[in-house]
């Protein structure tokens, strides 16, 4: 896990070199292990002996996997989205105490947008983040509120009290509109996503230009976090 975990969104290829040191191992424990993760299939050398990951990967983690389910009800659902609103529309879950983006649909006129799929953002920053904090367990919630927050731009709520207060009036009202908190000149707007039986186990967003309404925004959105939660119900009968 130390090796595969060296890999991020922005660093897809490296030396068995530097995936020792960030791993923290010994050199030639790095390039043994390194060895057999190439033999297995899980990571791969390109032509130029650098690794990346591989394949194998790739197929064991599709295989079963809940979230491939989620994203395979979802798609149909955030097609519809973003041929509507033509922005981002993007699919995330709380993963280890941040928002892992399962899917992200886009199209050439789309705005400014930092989401990646498999990237991760701040649950306190995030439009999606702050749906899934908002929903989720108290104790989850809690840690969060209990560490430093970091600001990802200058309108990042990061006082406990006031995003303690904004947390409310989200499982309140349903919905969240999160104008600049990623990007200045953006506004994140998501809805809770629940399992068909209550629980919430997504969040659904969109990303705006700063300047453009959200009401339709929120209608669309919670239309389709019905349907795929109608689906996801259905699915298990």
């Amino acid at each position: 896990m130390r090796v595969l975990e060296t890999f991020t969104t922005d660093r897809t290829v490296q030396t068995t070199a530097e995936i020792g040191r960030r791993a923290g191992l010994p050199s030639s424990t790095a390039h043994r292990m390194v060895a057999d993760l190439v033999a297995s299939g899980l990571l791969e050398r390109d032509g130029e002996r650098r690794i990346r990951l591989g394949l194998r990967l790739w197929e064991l983690a599709e295989r079963g996997s809940l979230a491939l389910r989620l994203r395979q009800v979802a798609l149909p659902f955030m097609e519809r989205v973003q041929s509507r609103i033509r922005e981002h529309t993007q699919l995330a879950v709380l993963e280890r105490g941040e928002a892992l983006f399962l899917e992200r649909l886009s199209s050439p006129t789309s705005g400014a947008n930092i989401t990646r799929v498999a990237g991760r953002l701040p649950l306190h920053a995030s439009s999606s983040g702050l749906i899934l904090l908002a929903f989720a367990p108290e104790e989850e919630r809690e840690r969060v509120l209990a560490e430093p927050l970091a600001a990802v731009s200058p309108e990042t709520v990061v006082d406990p009290i006031e995003l303690r207060r904004r947390l409310g009036a989200i499982r309140r009202d349903g919905f969240v509109v999160a104008e600049g908190s990623i990007e200045s000149v953006s506004t994140g707007v998501a809805v809770p996503v629940r399992d068909g039986r209550g629980p919430v186990i997504a969040a659904l967003s969109v990303v705006l230009p700063r300047e453009a309404p959200t009401a339709g925004a929120v209608e669309e959105l919670r239309a389709a976090a019905a349907g795929i939660s109608a689906s996801l119900g259905a699915s298990r009968r």
